[in-house]
């Protein structure tokens, strides 16, 4: 654990590219320029020219392929970042997967989201949006597409493809596809969406909606988060709307057209993004190749991406993963989307002298590590009563041994902590109140004093009434705390759950610990039978309000799931049906909050951010959230915040970011600030491409 955490360290202070260059040669053999930080912030100038690589330049001159002009937009994209140095094309990336069917590809590709986060959430970017712009009151919002942007198969993109994803899919009733977050008003009414013309799209709610544009820079769209768009020409052949013949199941598991719309595993279907796919082998392996109609360039001129594929190979198993790395049988591996950890970190750096792997870490930027939550809405009153009751939480907060976790488990890495959103979020660094705010929540319950546990439980009448070592319920009933957890969990969360375990036993609580099948997870927690949810991290921001529901009960995923539930039914005509049936038996399963209670307030504090257009106010009532959990919670137990992720990058792969190039550290762990896409892969290139090509696909 000593050699892990000098390691750690040394990584964290070396792991930009200079460490590299001690190789000798004459090519920057750094991934990276370890001295440029961050993106621009205003678009770049459009090149005079334009490059392409040379297989498409082949099919240009066979008559296959227009000119690259032709398949560029108007006014490409010019990708930003600081670090970035011209490129070379050809090679592949060749990296690892869990499942051939995972969301995690999509991770690496940010094509079709409408705007963009840089530096690291800090600002918003254009994307397939050029401009947009809102009226005083963020009531209307008005999108200015690129023109001349085309899909994957050079068919031209256009509002309607919007349309089509809203109309025949959001809004039709046949369709599973939900309106996003982003779609609705601050008083929780769908917009109103109208295409101008074929490159412009007005945006009409009837309450200020000012975070809509944080909202479409988050996720990657299609795959991940909400579509935002299809392709209508080749989709509507599958939708009854267009297609008569269509069976009736059209919209279901078995019917076809989420099928087709899988563009993740469905080479036909058309795509905005660097790569599409070329190949699906189910549980062996998934390959995407370049896309020749990208609409993004480099500074200079060349059409991204400039690698040729991304191949991902399918291995379940966590020791082979481990082992696909060691061996260097892989040239690239995000370690976020496998079972690779900080334990790893020794034996990695010990082989790059084989693997040619260099070992990178970025920031988390999440506000916990291994995560603990208490479900509010458990099923069984009396357990219930007393996880709702701030005392038995803050007791077993007080309990937990954080120090220890940190230190065995992510190697003195970190912050310690309560639990909080992340701390890189704009609200604890705009002024010294945020930062005294974020300090409050971070330490409310931080300390580690297992005799001021015991006190506070006493107080509240959980004791050891019959002398068995174990204390009771107020009532005198046995009391079992159950630490519940995906069964297939990464080693992070399971040796942290027998820490914490062992740190409850030792102040009474009976803790077991309930490795659960993943099938069947989510419904189990949101009907409220699970007691705990062990295997998640708060890794959500960059703001406390674009992705909230770590800190308000919204949905029924997190801390308080029926009540979350509950909230989405609120002003609709569900909100006042089966009013008297059991809160666990309504369809959906909801329950509304205790009347003047915690959840009530946050819902009322988050109501005004929504409709609340001045920032400084929006932070204001973030910050009362906050103390809302301090006075109430923790409803979120964590151990350390931002701790990191590992990167492997092979020596000859340029321009991936160091921490020390990305303007915060990185900004790893939320989905919905996509890693690695936010930083570009398809800007990524081999300082010598012929050897690094792909020996599957030759």
């Amino acid at each position: 654990m000593a050699a892990a955490s000098v390691t750690l360290a040394a990584c964290s202070a070396g792991s930009s590219g200079t460490s590299n260059s001690s190789r000798g040669g004459g090519d920057d053999t750094s991934s990276a320029s370890s001295k440029l930080k961050g993106s621009k912030t205003e678009p770049l100038p459009v090149p005079k020219e334009f490059k392409e690589a040379p297989e498409l330049a082949k099919l240009v001159k066979e008559g296959k392929l227009p000119p690259v002009h032709e398949r560029l937009p108007e006014n490409p994209y010019v990708v930003p970042h600081n670090w970035l140095t011209p490129g070379k094309y050809g090679g592949s990336i060749m990296t690892i997967t869990g499942a051939s069917n995972s969301t995690t590809h999509a991770e690496f590709m940010y094509g079709h989201s409408l705007l963009r986060w840089l530096n690291d959430g800090q600002t918003i970017g254009p994307g397939l949006v050029e401009s947009w712009e809102s009226n005083e009151d963020a009531t209307e919002w008005v999108l200015h597409f690129r023109k001349g942007l085309k899909w994957s198969d050079g068919h031209p993109w256009s509002t309607e493809d919007i349309l089509f994803w809203w109309e025949d899919m959001v809004l039709n009733e046949e369709h599973s596809e939900m309106p996003p977050d982003e779609a609705r008003s601050g008083k929780g009414t769908l917009m109103t969406m109208k295409a101008i013309d074929e490159v412009t799209l007005s945006l009409s709610f009837d309450a200020p909606a000012p975070l809509t544009a944080d909202r479409l820079a988050m996720w990657v769209k299609r795959g991940n988060g909400p579509s935002w768009m299809e392709p209508k020409h080749y989709l509507k052949q599958f939708h009854p709307k267009y297609n008569p013949n269509v069976p009736k199941d059209w919209a279901t598991d078995k019917g076809e057209f989420d099928h087709k719309r899988a563009w993740i595993r469905n080479p036909e279907c058309p795509v905005m993004t660097g790569w599409k796919c070329k190949s699906y082998n189910e549980g062996r392996r998934v390959v995407f190749e370049r896309n020749p109609y990208y609409w993004c360039v480099s500074p200079d001129g060349a059409q991204l991406p400039y690698i040729d594929t991304i191949s991902f190979n399918v291995v379940e198993n966590p020791e082979v993963q481990r082992l696909h790395a060691l061996e260097g049988k892989i040239n690239f591996l995000y370690a976020g989307f496998t079972t690779i950890f900080l334990q790893d970190v020794s034996a990695l750096k010990r082989a790059e002298q084989k693997t040619k792997l260099r070992v990178f870490l970025w920031d988390a930027g999440d506000g916990s590590g291994s995560l603990v939550f208490f479900n509010q809405d458990y099923h069984e009153p009396k357990m219930r009563e007393l996880i709702r009751n701030p005392k038995f939480r803050q007791a077993l907060s007080h309990a937990y041994n954080r120090a220890e976790v940190q230190k065995a488990v992510y190697y003195n890495t970190g912050e310690l902590t309560t639990g909080t959103m992340s701390p890189k979020a704009i609200e604890f660094h705009v002024n010294d109140e945020g930062k005294r705010m974020y300090q409050a929540w971070r330490d409310s319950y931080l300390k580690y004093d297992p005799e001021l546990a015991k006190k506070m439980l006493d107080e509240i009448g959980v004791v050891d009434t019959d002398g068995d070592g174990w204390r009771e319920m107020p009532d005198g009933s046995k009391l079992k705390v159950r630490l519940d957890y995906h069964a297939d969990s990464a080693q992070e969360h399971v040796s942290k759950n027998e820490l914490l375990a062992r740190d409850w036993r030792a102040i009474g609580i009976d803790t077991q610990l309930n490795p659960v099948p993943p099938d069947g997870y989510g419904d189990q927690w949101r009907f409220g039978k699970l007691m705990t949810n062990t295997n998640w991290e708060t890794g959500d921001g960059p703001n406390c309000l674009v992705y909230p529901q770590w800190l308000v009960p919204i949905e029924s995923s997190r801390w308080a799931p029926l009540q979350g539930e509950f909230y989405n039914v609120r002003g609709t005509p569900e909100e006042k049906k089966e009013l008297d049936v059991d809160p666990y038996k309504r369809t959906p399963p909801r329950m509304e909050p205790e009347p003047g209670g915690p959840i009530e307030k946050l819902w009322e504090l988050y109501d005004q951010s929504k409709v609340e257009p001045d920032e400084m106010k929006r932070h204001r009532l973030v910050w009362e959230m906050i103390k809302v959990h301090i006075e109430y919670g923790p409803y979120l137990l964590g151990v350390c915040a931002n701790t990191p992720y590992i990167v492997l990058v092979h020596e000859d792969m340029r321009n991936v970011p160091t921490r020390e190039n990305l303007a915060l550290g990185g900004f790893a762990a939320p989905w919905i600030h996509p890693t690695p896409a936010v930083y570009d892969p398809e800007t990524w290139y081999w300082a010598n491409p012929e050897e690094h090509g792909d020996p599957g696909l030759t």
